[in-house]
């Protein structure tokens, strides 16, 4: 889950900003019409992403920017253009020009993302995103204990949270999981690494599972080499 603060003195901004959040799925988003209460959410939550508005009434946008640490990704919205080059100036990652519409929204979020893997910000952990129940879903990938083929669908079951169904191949999903910290051992299964509980006679046991997972014959080898995967691990 993606952890966002959203700061403007225009209720209605907020209101779009959190329709917004909700249709694109994974954020966990506080609103806030003060920007005194904004920043002390801030940091108290340490947020991943914060939208700030510009003008507002009691306080400027760009000399808040100035306060924030130094981990935030930071999106500027504004009705005023003219301030673009103040927010880049910030190390602003997006500038969203009202009104917002959604493609230029989500546009924002996949920047804010790039942005946020490739400098290691902290986040709840790397993930994954995946189409359900028709919005995007971020999956936190520490959350994963198994990844099940069905048919065109994939099932990702979570830890002590509800499973993931969206329409997408095995292979396809597989080349989004990181190089280490998931193996593949059936054309049914994937299995986080971190879960593993026990393993023996070509069956695995995931912690938090209810069920044995069977390797299948073509990852025997695999299989076979589990020890010396979750050593390195």
């Amino acid at each position: 889950m993606i952890k966002c603060v959203a700061i403007d003195d225009e209720p209605i901004a907020l209101s779009i900003i959190r329709e917004y959040c909700n249709r694109h799925g994974g954020i966990d988003l506080r609103c806030f019409t003060s920007p005194v209460e904004g920043m002390e959410a801030i940091r108290s939550d340490k947020p991943d992403i914060l939208f700030l508005d510009i003008e507002m009434n009691s306080h400027n946008g760009v000399a808040l920017a100035r306060e924030l640490p130094p981990d935030i990704c930071l999106i500027f919205t504004t009705a005023y253009a003219s301030y673009a080059l103040d927010g880049f100036n910030v190390d602003a990652v997006d500038f969203l020009h009202k009104p917002i519409f959604y493609p230029r929204f989500e546009k924002a979020i996949d920047k804010a993302m790039r942005y946020i893997n490739h400098t290691g910000s902290p986040t709840p952990s790397p993930g994954i995103t995946l189409r359900a129940d028709h919005k995007n879903v971020v999956v936190s990938l520490r959350d994963v204990i198994l990844i099940e083929a069905m048919d065109n669908y994939v099932k990702v079951y979570r830890d002590r949270l509800p499973t993931v169904v969206s329409q997408i191949t095995m292979k396809e999903v597989e080349a989004m999981l990181p190089k280490s910290g998931f193996i593949r051992i059936h054309r049914s299964y994937i299995v986080a690494v971190a879960f593993i509980e026990k393993f023996s006679n070509r069956t695995i046991y995931l912690r938090n599972f209810p069920r044995p997972i069977p390797a299948g014959r073509k990852y025997l080898q695999v299989f076979n080499n589990i020890g010396n995967i979750i050593q390195t691990q």
